[in-house]
């Protein structure tokens, strides 16, 4: 019994001599498994087999450096609280809303290179969220890409941020096809909709918004610093009504309140863009919204289940989770 137990020692010694010498040429000499099952005469999945047993029993272990790890703790905390598929979340460290704004574009702008395909029709909101993603983006080859505006021009201020704009750079910094939307976000009566609506060209460019397969969308507060407000066409008595009727999101053509609802308000017949509703027909939506100003906004979103993604900064994604929570 005892000639035994050396001899059963001396195997295992040996095997894991094997084990140590297999993990080394993998993993610190870099050669691939299908070198190593020719070096040994074995088989591939023999070898896959060996290295998995090697991480089993401790002689191999992997750390992963991550500088993320709070970003992606609080990634994660978003994608279960609110069921959506994905959630970037990136630390400013505190920046002026202008650096901020391009840090999340740039993100964002990482996120569109691993995610769009060819013959995507992608929809674009206006804000300028959406702007600095269009500032930031970088070429990636793609074929048959088109962009098109979701909602009308947001008045005659803010031009660099409308949803023609951003379009625009969008598609210039891809050398993709892109439309135009000739009409404003919100005119003076239901006639005037009715008109422009009719228009060939007009009507062409929203069926093919509600259309996309892809949508790049800002979430508005509501306040005077909403991004319809800045631009001059909805009026102190249009923000009143939606204010009254507990309006806690703007997100497209749309309002919602603080639980995901939509609301109805005097001004949504004379509002040109894709609803919330037609939104949530788009099969991938991606929101791009930060600062603290929007935490009841982006958090009426989510709840609401608008959108697919969110990118935000860290500070913003840890107050939508507090505010989500307690409230």
């Amino acid at each position: 019994m005892y000639m035994k137990g050396i001899a059963m020692s001396d195997m295992n010694q040996e095997r894991m001599r094997l084990l140590v010498k297999i993990s080394q040429l993998y993993y610190e000499d870099g050669l691939n498994q299908q070198d190593i099952a020719q070096r040994f005469g074995i088989s591939r999945p023999h070898v896959s087999r060996m290295l998995t047993a090697a991480r089993s029993e401790g002689i191999v272990h992997i750390a992963i450096k991550n500088p993320f790890s709070l970003e992606q703790e609080v990634e994660r905390q978003l994608i279960k609280l609110f069921g959506i598929h994905d959630a970037l979340v990136v630390n400013t460290n505190d920046a002026d809303e202008f650096s901020s704004n391009l840090q999340l574009g740039r993100t964002c702008a990482a996120l569109l290179e691993s995610i769009v395909k060819d013959q995507d029709i992608v929809g674009v909101m206006a804000g300028r969220g959406v702007a600095a993603l269009g500032e930031v983006l970088d070429y990636f080859p793609r074929s048959g890409v088109q962009f098109v505006p979701m909602v009308g021009g947001w008045g005659s201020e803010g031009a660099d941020w409308h949803a023609n704009s951003n379009v625009s750079k969008l598609a210039e910094k891809l050398k993709a096809k892109y439309w135009l939307l000739h009409a404003p976000a919100v005119v003076a009566s239901e006639e005037t909709k009715a008109l422009l609506l009719n228009e060939p060209e007009i009507s062409r460019v929203m069926h093919l918004a509600q259309r996309s397969s892809m949508a790049i969308v800002g979430i508005g507060q509501v306040s005077e610093r909403a991004t319809i407000m800045e631009s001059g066409y909805f009026s102190e008595k249009d923000l009143a009504s939606v204010q009254q009727g507990h309006a806690a999101a703007n997100l497209c053509a749309s309002f919602i309140d603080i639980e995901g609802n939509m609301i109805d308000f005097p001004a949504k017949n004379r509002m040109i863009g894709v609803t919330a509703p037609e939104l949530r027909g788009i099969p991938n939506v991606i929101a791009i919204a930060g600062g603290l100003e929007k935490v009841q906004a982006i958090t009426a979103t989510l709840r609401g289940k608008w959108v697919d993604r969110l990118v935000t900064d860290l500070a913003t994604a840890q107050a939508v989770i507090e505010f989500h929570t307690n409230n």
